[in-house]
């Protein structure tokens, strides 16, 4: 009798562990990998359009110069394939794609002062 009272008990609490953990998954997940996620969506942000402003340029004005900057430039995407993968990885943890844009919006107001800095010198140096 105690044998069964005590594997019935393992067993429930196994369970109630398993569910448990299940259930607070994407909240770990969102505490875990909240910060780097917001990082490398900014990184591959960044570099997306640095790429996009030189292949423009290579496209407009091909120099040697140009086609450099636009090899340099694919090597940042390497951020890209590191976003994706953390966000796979987030996902499989149970954090849906609203947990994640909401962790996006919040990477664009931590990041805002930055953008509009970021914006006012290519504005400036595209006139």
């Amino acid at each position: 009798m105690k044998l069964a009272l005590a594997f019935t008990s393992a067993l429930s609490l196994g369970l109630l562990c398993f569910v448990g953990f299940q259930w607070m998954k994407p909240a770990l997940a969102t505490e875990r990998w909240s910060a780097e996620y917001k990082e490398l969506m900014h990184q591959c942000d960044n570099a997306m359009r640095e790429h996009y402003i030189a292949k423009k340029a290579v496209e407009f004005t091909p120099s040697e110069t140009t086609v450099a900057t636009l090899q340099a430039t694919e090597l940042s995407l390497m951020a890209c394939h590191d976003y994706d993968k953390l966000r796979k990885q987030m996902i499989s943890w149970g954090l849906d794609s609203d947990a994640l844009a909401l962790i996006g919006l919040e990477a664009i107001e931590e990041k805002a002062y930055e953008l509009d800095h970021f914006v006012q010198i290519h504005e400036f140096r595209y006139q």
